[in-house]
């Protein structure tokens, strides 16, 4: 069986799926593949960014395994003027709540861009506030909880007002804007991946 690999720009406010949700942009809306190829992982309706979509039941398994513990970064512009003790904190692992437990991040690598990244416009854009900075956040995580990354700036005071998932292992949207998709052979991608 010939296997399919693509990586996707995920636009703002579209589902991680093909299947259609009353009022809602999906997958199928952007994207024309296969009709056995599907979304790894997931990314939610309000996050953008970097998404692989494929008919490989293996790399699947690989990516998703907590075991593998495959490192994804994140670019996440928050609300308010972000401080080095917050940003210390991201990076030792901050209590949060997974289902009604609290759970504490493992340590992750947390900087801050020290100028604004370049990335696509967003539609609609982000509610911007000239009192208050919006600064971005680098956030490298081995692990991927639902919505962490959100929950994980909240606790440290600074709420998310945009997150983009840009890389996973080696693999990149760069060059890429939302909508875009590029497709790749398999030892290609796996390299991307899993290759130290």
């Amino acid at each position: 069986m010939a296997f399919n690999y693509y990586i996707i720009y995920k636009p703002f406010q579209v589902l991680t799926r093909f299947g259609k949700e009353e009022g809602k942009a999906s997958l199928g809306d952007f994207f024309k593949v296969p009709s056995d190829v599907y979304p790894v992982g997931r990314l939610d309706y309000d996050s953008e960014g970097l998404l692989i979509l494929t008919n490989d039941k293996a790399l699947n398994h690989r990516l998703l395994d907590p075991k593998f513990a495959h490192e994804r970064e994140y670019w996440v512009q928050v609300d308010g003027a972000v401080t080095d003790t917050a940003i210390l904190q991201l990076s030792q692992g901050v209590p949060i709540n997974i289902d009604g437990t609290i759970y504490k991040t493992r340590p992750c690598k947390a900087n801050l861009f020290q100028e604004d990244p370049v990335v696509p416009d967003r539609n609609p854009p982000i509610r911007f506030r000239k009192s208050i900075p919006a600064p971005w956040i680098k956030l490298a995580l081995k692990e991927g909880k639902n919505r962490q990354v959100r929950k994980m700036t909240a606790a440290v005071g600074f709420p998310t007002l945009r997150l983009i998932r840009y890389r996973i292992g080696k693999a990149t949207i760069a060059g890429l804007q939302p909508g875009d998709m590029k497709e790749y052979g398999k030892q290609e991608l796996y390299d991307l991946l899993f290759k130290a």
